[in-house]
Parts: structure tokens; C-alpha cells; sequence
């Protein structure tokens, strides 16, 4: 079953993490069982929260979950630049945060909101535009 906490910056009183594993207090409630990996990282699919569309795939750190919970923009962690990264900050296409969802195994975190522009970097309006089939894995 798929638990539930809707983004609501007002409402959260407190948020912090320790050290392993993490525990985030959460309105008061400790949610101790979110699953990083042996990296600290957790992946994070972005979701469009009208339509449903899956907009991208990204990882968060304790300090991006933290901020996308207290801001209501969507941040991730790059692991490719090890840095934190407020999604859209260049390019402005910012993804604003309706509800945070993790799943049955609380080892994979579920964003939903509405993108401002194109979430790819190629421009295209989903990072998921390049449809496999069985003749990609034909001789």
C-alpha cells in the first residue's frame, strides 16, 4: 500500500534527519523506515499530478527530500555533479509539488505536481520519449 503526505509547507513542523538510518520527522510523525541506498540517494519518479504522464527519473538525498517537503518545489540530488539541484533553477521549467508519495518498500519516492516548461533536457516535455520494442534487441 502506497503511503500518502501531501505537501503542505505550513504545515510541517519538523524535519530532520540522523544517522543511519535517516529518521524524518514529519509533522511530528518519525518516518524511519525510508530506504536510501548504500550512497544516501533514493530515486524519485516525477510525476505530471493532472494527467498522470511520468515526467522524469531522479535521485534525492536526505537534503533534497527535506527541501522538496519544505518548499514545495521539486529538488534532487545529481549524482553525476554531486550537488543538490533545485529542478529548473537554469532553465526556469521548475516543477511545483502537489503530494510526495513512497511505496510499499519505502525505497522509491513518488512527486507530483505540474512542470512550468519542458522537464527534459532535450527540450521534450518528458525525459521518457524513446519508446523500446523488441527490434531494439534483434541482432
Amino acid at each position: 500500500m502506497v503511503q500518502k503526505y501531501k505537501v503542505k509547507v505550513a504545515s510541517f513542523y519538523r524535519f530532520e534527519f540522523r544517522n543511519n538510518p535517516p529518521i524524518c520527522y514529519i509533522m511530528g510523525k518519525m518516518l524511519k523506515d525510508i530506504k536510501f541506498n548504500k550512497d544516501g540517494l533514493i530515486p524519485a519518479i516525477a510525476q505530471d499530478a493532472d494527467s498522470g504522464e511520468v515526467l522524469m527519473l531522479a535521485y534525492m538525498n536526505e537534503e533534497s527530500l527535506r527541501r522538496t517537503l519544505e518548499s514545495g518545489q521539486a529538488w534532487f540530488y545529481s549524482r553525476s555533479r554531486q550537488e543538490l539541484w533545485h529542478k529548473g533553477a537554469t532553465s526556469g521549467n521548475t516543477i511545483t509539488v502537489s503530494e510526495v508519495w513512497k511505496d510499499c518498500d519505502s525505497d522509491t519516492i513518488l512527486i507530483k505536481g505540474k512542470a512550468a516548461g519542458p522537464v527534459c533536457h532535450t527540450g521534450n516535455k518528458t525525459c521518457f520519449f524513446q519508446e523500446l520494442t523488441k527490434k531494439d534487441i534483434e541482432p
